[in-house]
């Protein structure tokens, strides 16, 4: 089995990555290729996974390499984790979107990660490295199966699966955040792993379908939460619009909704790892590669990455297809097909995935109809984006045109805004649907 890493964030991803993979996966025949730019990092991480790999001892390759041919050449598996120049970008997004007058501080409010405008152009930004990508992959590994952490996630999935390859997603987890599953039961007095909770919608825009004690039905109980206020304004609205509880991050939701007047985008999202945490992380890396993942001292370190992983389990979706087993894997986005009958066939969704011997088994989720028809609006307009992204002008007018995020808004002035931003950032892109240019 041979998986490939691409990506920027693969680094902070690796500890849990090999502990999936060589302890919990047993997996003895496996070559790990990461691709990394970097010399010093490269030195860094090879040594670390040297050493993870021989306390393993059950055999397995780590080759970490500054060519690409080299770590895609054959590979079954790509986990792509890249998201370029996310914070600086944000950032010259909300610069550009703001106003220094108080009387019209301009298209702030659209200065966001995953939808609006904010949403497009970092959408289109990722296109063009995800596109990048899939030269190569076309090249060198056709047929692999890729697991994307790319954001935004709905919309780097699509990227992939416009150019044919089978991509499932792993994004910020429902069961994560103010109104994740572990928070509703701690709500609910209720240990975490007791619960069964099922999730449905998109990414960013997921929804409880099922949360349980047992057999006792749980969200009758948040439901009048959300009715009482006790879960917030977003909630309460929301459960009257769609009769519908989040799952996940509300914030997140919200920036694919309009405008509302509790709702402020976040000034300063989190793109990975800040200075601070890199510097921590390298030097844990160092010490388990110094002492070795058996030493005292190197198992300290371990247990300290693995401590400060993100919560998303790439490698063990990967094997579960890979090896064409039996699971259940909570809140993986994919293309449609017949999991959510109500959304388009091609759809890009996410729902729990049902494997059975590595075949999906679609369970037809319903939601209540009223939420069905703002998650086709949603992920239409996710769509679109992608397609943007791949260079068709007429998919970007018409983003800007329908998208559900712009509600309100001069959607001429908003086209002209978009235009100046992809001016602005057309080192970056595929402008107004033109070819490449050289950055």
């Amino acid at each position: 089995m041979r998986i490939a890493m691409i990506g920027q964030d693969v680094p902070t991803l690796l500890p849990a990555l090999f502990a999936d993979l060589l302890f919990a996966g047993k997996e003895p025949d496996a070559e790990i290729t990461v691709e990394e730019g970097n010399p010093a990092m490269r030195e860094v991480l090879q040594g670390y996974g040297d050493a993870v790999i021989r306390h393993a001892g059950i055999g397995g390759k780590l080759t970490v390499t500054g060519d690409r041919e080299e770590a895609l050449k054959g590979a079954d598996c790509v986990i792509y984790a890249g998201d370029p120049q996310a914070a600086s970008r944000f950032f010259m997004d909300r610069n550009a979107l703001g106003s220094d007058r108080e009387e019209d501080p301009g298209l702030t409010d659209q200065a966001r990660v995953n939808g609006g405008i904010g949403g497009l152009m970092h959408a289109l930004r990722a296109g063009k490295a995800i596109l990048s990508l899939c030269d190569s992959m076309d090249e060198y590994c056709p047929e692999a199966l890729v697991i994307n952490l790319g954001q935004p996630m709905a919309r780097t999935t699509a990227v992939f699966l416009d150019r044919g390859y089978r991509c499932l997603g792993l994004g910020r987890t429902p069961m994560k955040g103010a109104n994740g599953a572990e928070t509703y039961a701690k709500r609910l007095q209720i240990p975490p792993e007791r619960l069964t909770v099922s999730t449905a919608g998109l990414p960013g825009f997921a929804f409880l379908t099922e949360i349980r004690d047992g057999k006792a039905d749980l969200l009758p109980k948040l439901k009048k939460a959300a009715e009482k206020n006790e879960l917030g304004s977003l909630s309460r609205r929301w459960l009257g619009w769609w009769d519908s509880i989040p799952a996940g991050d509300v914030t997140d939701h919200a920036e694919f909704l309009p405008a509302q007047p509790d709702f402020i985008p976040e000034e300063k999202p989190e793109f990975g790892e800040s200075v601070e945490k890199r510097k921590e992380r390298i030097l844990y890396m160092n010490t388990v590669r110094e002492q070795g993942a058996e030493a005292r001292e190197g198992a300290m370190a371990q247990l300290l990455l693995l401590s400060k992983a993100p919560p998303i389990r790439p490698m063990q979706l990967a094997l579960a297809v890979l090896r064409k087993e039996t699971a259940v894997i909570p809140a993986v986005t994919r293309r449609n097909g017949r999991e959510m009958p109500q959304l388009p066939e091609n759809a890009v969704i996410e729902t729990p995935l049902r494997l059975k011997n590595g075949t999906e088994q679609p369970s037809g989720v319903t939601v209540p109809e009223a939420l069905a028809e703002v998650l086709r609006e949603v992920d239409e307009a996710n769509r679109l984006a992608a397609r943007a992204a791949e260079g068709d002008s007429g998919a970007l007018r018409e983003y800007v045109e329908t998208d559900p995020a712009l509600g309100g808004l001069d959607r001429l002035y908003c086209m002209d805004v978009v235009e100046a931003l992809i001016r602005l950032h057309e080192d970056m892109l595929f402008p107004g649907g033109g070819e490449e240019t050289d950055g």
